[in-house]
């Protein structure tokens, strides 16, 4: 069944300087690995075809469907806190753009598609191991609620790239809101080019947020609504105990979706400190400094619309500072209000924020599970129920007790049954999340060539987090200590 897509491709009207057109390199022997059926219906995409030996085609590369415009889209970056100047899209080419049936306007990205403009010395593929991560655990996170960039393809090429080792190749095929980054402002700022500065801030307007096009300053709002959504994201990326491993500028996204799942983890144990990805050697980027590092990435980006802001420096300069400012209220408010939810408190009064810091506290010195611990707490509600299971998971620490009578007597000050408090608990701490051993083990199996069968097994698990299957307890456990991931890699 032949392919037909309706692009409609408004990045690539811009002006040339903007990216490079590039063709993706031919698959030799193209072969369907997944393909997300639910997201295809949404995008408006037939899965049929796409599954069809055309539509796979067109998914590794091999094949341009009409309509089509790929090009490699240029940025810049600071990456571990160095700026370089030129970066771009060494191993993604943007294939175009649909518009959903929702009237949502949405990328159409391959990655690990081949050489670009932009590859430096790297060739510009991707190893099957990276892409089937990036797949499974954005769809995690878009079944948790987090704002992300999804995955509607993985495809084997067939042939063979080169890391630490020779494995096989694929193509992964991500849907964005766009990908503009804060890196692709610092990409025109570093070279002085205020029109294309301008241009891109426009463009990101029309396109992520057509509501304040008309307004008196639109810039300064336009940088406030990137503030805003980093804020959220940060705050829900810590609910499930995310951490993303490479925060810099090229890897923010200006639409606040969650991109770029490199060296990516979730926390077992409780740990603010935790760092996994081997390539953060100094922690820059650990599970608790994350806000940190959101607003250092966000302060770039304001140093870039300067110019759009103001003709006086000064105050282009306090218009960017009195909006960044206001991060570190939005985030505290947006994570405190999280996990209350996650303790089942639905309205904050005071002393509510210090059931959360004295549980992370007793969780810290405990070695507690980060997710078994929110989702047992579901059982707790009630004050007879039977406490064991919970109690196990800090390591005997003494202050547990005195907390959960505290949080219970906070329940029953509140207008929901016991019942009702459990049922909304369950509904956001999620039972099962992407562990980082079990991804380790299905990606392993699918290399040394399984058939897939334990890697399907975990993508449907996640894809249905909040859902207790005794058929999935194991995949709800966290690891043994001799099944503890050390390091995660970004696999380029």
């Amino acid at each position: 069944m032949p392919l037909s897509i309706a692009f409609d491709n408004s990045y690539s009207r811009l002006p040339n300087r903007f990216y490079e057109r590039v063709r993706p390199e031919v698959a030799p022997s193209p072969g369907l690995l997944v393909l997300n059926t639910t997201l295809a219906a949404d995008l408006g995409l037939d899965a049929e075809a796409l599954a069809s030996p055309d539509g796979v085609a067109a998914l590794a590369g091999s094949e341009i469907p009409a309509g089509a415009d790929p090009i490699a889209l240029a940025y810049a970056g600071h990456q571990f806190g160095h700026f370089v100047p030129a970066l771009g899209d060494g191993r993604a080419i943007l294939l175009g753009e649909i518009v959903a049936p929702d009237g949502r306007r949405l990328d159409l990205q391959l990655k690990g598609s081949g050489r670009t403009a932009f590859s430096r010395r790297g060739d510009g593929k991707a190893a099957v191991g990276p892409v089937l991560r990036e797949y499974l655990i954005s769809e995690a996170m878009a079944a948790f609620g987090i704002p992300t960039t999804r995955s509607l393809a993985a495809v084997a090429t067939g042939e063979t790239v080169l890391r630490e080792r020779p494995l096989p190749g694929a193509v992964l095929t991500r849907v964005a809101s766009s990908h503009i980054r804060v890196g692709t402002f610092q990409y025109f700022a570093h070279r002085s080019d205020e029109d294309g500065v301008r241009r891109l801030a426009d463009y990101a307007i029309d396109r992520l947020y057509p509501d304040i096009a008309g307004a008196d300053a639109p810039y300064a709002m336009l940088y406030e609504r990137v503030v805003q959504r980093q804020a959220r994201l940060i705050a829900l990326w810590l609910s499930v105990g995310f951490i993303h491993g490479v925060m810099n500028t090229d890897n923010m996204a200006i639409s606040g979706e969650t991109i770029d799942y490199g060296p990516c983890a979730f926390m077992d144990a409780y740990d603010p400190g935790m760092v996994l990805s081997s390539i953060d050697r100094q922690g820059r980027y650990a599970y608790g400094r994350q806000p940190q590092i959101a607003q250092w990435n966000l302060a770039r980006l304001g140093e870039c619309l300067l110019p759009l802001l103001s003709d006086d420096r000064d105050k282009a300069v306090q218009l960017v500072v009195d909006r960044l400012s206001g991060f570190a209220s939005q985030f505290e408010t947006a994570y405190f209000g999280q996990f209350l939810e996650k303790l089942g408190i639905a309205e904050e009064r005071p002393g509510d924020r210090d059931l959360v810091t004295g549980l992370f506290s007793i969780m810290q010195m405990g070695r507690a599970d980060f997710t078994l611990t929110f989702r047992r707490l579901a059982d707790l509600v009630d004050p007879k129920a039977d406490t064991e299971a919970f109690l196990s998971l800090f390591g005997g620490n003494a202050g547990v007790e005195p907390w959960l009578k505290l949080w219970r007597e906070r329940l029953a000050t509140g207008n929901r049954s016991p019942r009702e408090i459990a049922a909304a608990m369950r509904a956001i701490n999620p039972a099962i999340i992407p562990r980082n051993h079990q991804v380790e083990k299905a990606l392993d199996a699918i290399i040394e060539g399984s058939d897939g069968a334990a890697y399907i097994r975990l993508l449907q698990a996640v894809t249905r987090p909040f859902e207790d299957r005794p058929e999935d307890a194991d995949l709800a456990q966290p690891p043994r200590l001799e099944e503890r991931v050390a390091a995660t890699f970004c696999g380029t």
